[in-house]
């Protein structure tokens, strides 16, 4: 009998069980988001080539890099170069280095000095840099910066990236003829531009792994400079000429812009070799930002975990001692 009431109540209590969980149906745990890591990070490095008065280029260069959003992490110059990478480094602003470009009086940087090796001191090059900077030390700046000269004893290249701004600007910027060597320490030193046109080796040497180039220089390609200053300045891009090539050869983007029918001393041209720079750097942003893709692409496959290598087969005991290969087996 009660075996008989078991049979009739257990289909109305699966009934009722069923009926219980008619509501609305489980459903699975959401998977967790995917978080995305962000690239990595890539160290631009920009180096700034000699060019005199076209070195204002330089400005237009960075203000164009700067409203494309590439970011500037370490900063080299020669000569001209020099002078507005040590501007840039220290924390200045492209649109306070404008600024300062139109203010500038030849004036202030001009010290003539007849019979002492040059035209020029330099001392107040020195002085209006350090001026500028707030007599602020490299060492302080808020990007890593270098400044290329030449050791006039030996023709080394030195690259200064602590103490004296002004002082390294100055050897830096020391054009053979027109100013007197610079001395620092136990040494003297000239233009950075004849070993070095456009920085780009000490732009790595800051630990750059990508280097933007900014080359102003003339090409001795049948220029024919018609006064002193230009005939010095000649002088210097054919002795680094060949040097320059190959250290351009090591940059993976390289400006140039059209400043060619700038002097050397054309401080009235600044306005134009601004815009030069400007439009020069704009047409190259799409390569740039390609470049800096494809590194953090590399740098991302490097960085992602490598499978386990699979062990090396072994015969077993068993099957040494029966003449078998069970890694062929297998």
């Amino acid at each position: 009998m009660n075996i008989f009431k078991l049979r009739l109540c257990l289909p109305l209590m699966l009934g009722a069980l069923v009926a219980g969980c008619g509501g609305e149906a489980v459903k699975p745990a959401a998977p967790p988001p995917v978080v995305q890591s962000p690239p990595p990070k890539i160290t631009v490095g920009l180096a700034l080539g000699g060019g005199a008065a076209k070195g204002f280029a330089h400005i237009g260069v960075i203000k164009m890099l700067e409203a494309n959003g590439i970011e500037i992490d370490v900063v080299a110059g020669t000569s001209a170069g020099s002078v507005v990478g040590a501007l840039y480094a220290s924390g200045m602003s492209p649109y306070q280095m404008q600024q300062q470009a139109f203010a500038l009086d030849e004036a202030n940087i001009r010290d003539v000095s007849l019979f002492s090796g040059g035209l020029l001191k330099g001392q107040k090059l020195q002085d209006y840099v350090n001026q500028l900077l707030g007599q602020k030390p490299m060492e302080r700046f808020a990007k890593p910066f270098a400044a290329v000269a030449t050791r006039l004893d030996s023709g080394e290249r030195t690259v200064f990236v602590r103490g004296n701004a002004g002082q390294a600007v100055r050897a830096s910027s020391a054009i053979p003829g027109v100013f007197e060597p610079a001395p620092i320490g136990r040494h003297r030193y000239v233009d950075g531009g004849i070993t070095s046109p456009v920085p780009v080796d000490a732009a790595r040497q800051l630990g750059a792994d990508m280097v933007i180039a900014v080359d102003i220089s003339n090409k001795a390609a049948g220029n024919r400079p018609g006064h002193m200053l230009g005939i010095v300045n000649q002088s210097i891009v054919i002795m680094g000429q060949r040097l320059g090539e190959e250290e351009m050869k090591r940059a993976d983007i390289i400006i140039r812009p059209r400043v060619g029918q700038i002097g050397p001393a054309d401080f009235e041209h600044r306005n134009v070799a601004i815009l030069e720079g400007e439009q020069a750097a704009q047409a190259l942003i799409p390569q740039i930002k390609a470049r800096i893709r494809e590194l953090q692409a590399a740098r991302t496959e490097a960085e992602r975990p490598k499978p386990e290598p699979t062990p090396a087969c072994e015969s077993s005991w068993f099957g040494r001692r029966l003449g078998r290969d069970d890694c062929k087996r297998n």
